[in-house]
């Protein structure tokens, strides 16, 4: 999000700092209303600190279009209420000023009246399905008869899910509301009004002579879906043959109404037109000029992934077009399941990544061990939270996978890193049992498995915390050794201890001791203590950074007489790890660059 912050007085430049908390990639500046003028276009969010009166009489000159507007909040310098004042769902400003009031449990204004009456906002659930809304001179109208009578009927001929309140109808005759990519002819409409809502699923093929103007193109789209009765807003994409795709009029076309345009190869082409030779119509002039038999209609084909056309070629002037459907139109959350798998780190929200908060923020769902959970209370309470206990890692997975492959956004937490003894391996290895394809990277084509966004977000390890704590331990080569033995055998535990020992790692401990296995940790020093000097310095953390933590540096004879858990983690140095000013060091070797002379 792009956001500013503005401030008058001390105390809400303080504020605004704290905010930075929330939001780190703020800009926070003194307010004047010269600065106001010239941000209004390029700031998403405006949040102002200071009377609601100074912000209303400098904004009313600059507001235009609720679809344009930047969203704004404004709040008093203590922080107990953060009022939504303009683009409330469209904008975000009531979900900016619920984030903002449960970061500083104050308390939200929201005066838009679906929020009020706990119904469903049509325009924020048209946006976030990708539906783009028609005819905003009728929204406000049906907006008010959905708040007075609490439903609408809805007539929908794309796969998407309707909330409870929408009443679903197959007769376009009944219907308040249609979503659809064409225009019926409604004589006597049981509603007064209607109101389109457009899913973004027809591909245009175009083929087009030499320097076409962008002009020419666009006229000639419209032209044809006016023909066809089919909306102008539904165009997700234009496609034609690749050596047309620097073409300017097609370029000027797709950047001024944000189209992707989608090229092919004259192969390609040849290839759909081979597969499906009585749905095109085949042209040698085209072949002759391109290498291809045909453009517009296998492009059509090819971005929609279709095997049939909504409107075979139509030549006007110097420019062909065809349309096809989307098989699958994208509609934002209802096609690709999100999991995020977060890690928290030693759990405060000061050490909680930024992109760790806001994807804890974009979820509907989150799944973790009450203690982590516990951590992270005030990003959370506002969520539906699946808890369980320390061993049910499985399960917790489990769930996670099942509730994100239902529809919702989910996060798992991990505290720490996710991916260091925790649970981003245990996910994907129930990924993989269930043959869903995480497309985290690229999406896989061709098959028929099912497909979930999976983002692993790192956190600060137990082993980055430790260290800091007494620090720099960890300077030269070092292991990482469990050594719990709940699902690894202790046997191949002390023979990555002796390795370690031998080949003189820095050491890190994690699970060092609990009530089930005592002496794990006896037995671990043990072992070094065949390669190691009694006086090797050893550090002991437990809790690192956590309100109840303790930091002690020891060496390896006496370390068993201090308290050791499974909260604690265990760093033992190797053969040249020493103790300065109460600081466990690791040296990597410069000291034998500045002796020499030799700086780098």
């Amino acid at each position: 999000m792009s956001i500013t912050i503005y401030y008058i007085t001390k105390n809400s430049y303080n504020l605004a700092k704290r905010l930075t908390g929330l939001f780190p990639d703020a800009v926070t500046e003194k307010f004047s209303s010269h600065k106001i003028a010239a941000a209004w276009n390029n700031s998403k969010n405006l949040i102002f600190i200071m009377a609601t009166g100074i912000v209303v009489r400098t904004i009313a000159p600059l507001i235009k279009d609720k679809r344009k507007d930047p969203a704004v909040v404004v709040l008093d310098e203590k922080g107990r209420y953060a009022i939504s004042l303009l683009s409330g769902h469209l904008g975000g400003a009531n979900k900016v000023a619920k984030e903002i009031a449960d970061f500083l449990d104050g308390r939200a204004v929201i005066t838009t009246a679906s929020d009020i009456n706990e119904i469903i906002s049509i325009d924020l659930w048209a946006k976030e399905k990708d539906l783009i809304i028609e005819n905003w001179d009728t929204f406000s109208r049906i907006s008010t008869r959905f708040l007075n009578s609490g439903k609408l009927k809805v007539y929908s001929d794309v796969d998407i899910k309707l909330p409870n309140d929408f009443q679903k109808t197959d007769n376009p005759d009944l219907a308040d509301v249609l979503i659809t990519n064409k225009t019926f002819n409604i004589q006597n409409p049981t509603s007064n009004i209607l109101l389109y809502l457009r899913p973004k699923n027809l591909a245009i093929g175009i083929g087009c002579n030499s320097r076409t103007s962008a002009e020419e193109i666009e006229g000639s789209v419209k032209r044809v879906l006016d023909e066809y009765n089919l909306s102008f807003l539904s165009i997700k994409s234009i496609a034609t043959i690749d050596i047309k795709g620097n073409e300017q009029g097609l370029l000027k076309f797709a950047a001024k109404y944000n189209l992707s345009l989608v090229t092919f190869t004259a192969d390609e082409l040849n290839s759909a037109i081979s597969h499906k030779p009585s749905a095109i119509s085949f042209s040698e002039a085209a072949f002759k000029a391109t290498g291809a038999y045909a453009v517009a209609e296998p492009a059509a084909l090819l971005a929609s992934e279709n095997d049939k056309l909504l409107v075979a070629k139509r030549k006007i002037g110097n420019v062909t077009i065809a349309v096809a459907e989307l098989v699958a139109p994208i509609l934002q959350h209802s096609i690709t399941p999100i999991l995020y798998i977060v890690g928290t780190g030693p759990g405060s929200i000061e050490h909680i990544t930024p992109y760790a908060q806001d994807a804890i923020r974009r979820s509907d769902i989150i799944v973790g061990y009450g203690t982590y959970l516990e951590l992270i209370k005030d990003l959370i309470k506002d969520k539906e939270v699946v808890s369980t206990d320390m061993t049910q890692e499985i399960d917790r997975c489990k769930k996670a996978v099942e509730l994100a492959l239902s529809g919702k956004t989910v996060s798992v937490i991990s505290g720490g890193d996710p991916g260091i003894y925790a649970m981003a391996g245990l996910v994907f290895e129930i990924l993989k049992d269930r043959n869903v394809l995480s497309i985290m990277r690229n999406e896989i084509k061709g098959s028929n498995a099912s497909r979930i966004a999976v983002g692993v977000i790192p956190g600060i390890s137990a082993l980055n915390a430790c260290a800091a704590r007494l620090g720099a331990p960890l300077m030269h080569d070092f292991a990482v050794i469990s050594l719990s033995d709940r699902l690894t055998p202790w046997e191949l535990i002390e023979k990555r201890l002796a390795a370690a020992a031998m080949s003189d790692f820095v050491t890190v401990l994690y699970n060092p001791k609990s009530m089930g296995r005592p002496d794990h940790i006896n037995k671990a020093r043990a072992i070094l203590l065949k390669h190691r000097s009694a006086e090797t310095p050893v550090g002991i953390v437990k809790s690192a950074m956590r309100e109840n933590e303790n930091v002690i540096i020891t060496n390896l004879r006496d370390m068993l007489n201090y308290d050791i858990d499974m909260q604690t983690t265990v760093i033992i140095g190797n053969s040249q790890t020493f103790i300065w000013n109460n600081y466990m060091i690791t040296p990597r070797g410069y000291e034998r660059k500045w002796s020499n002379g030799v700086v780098e």
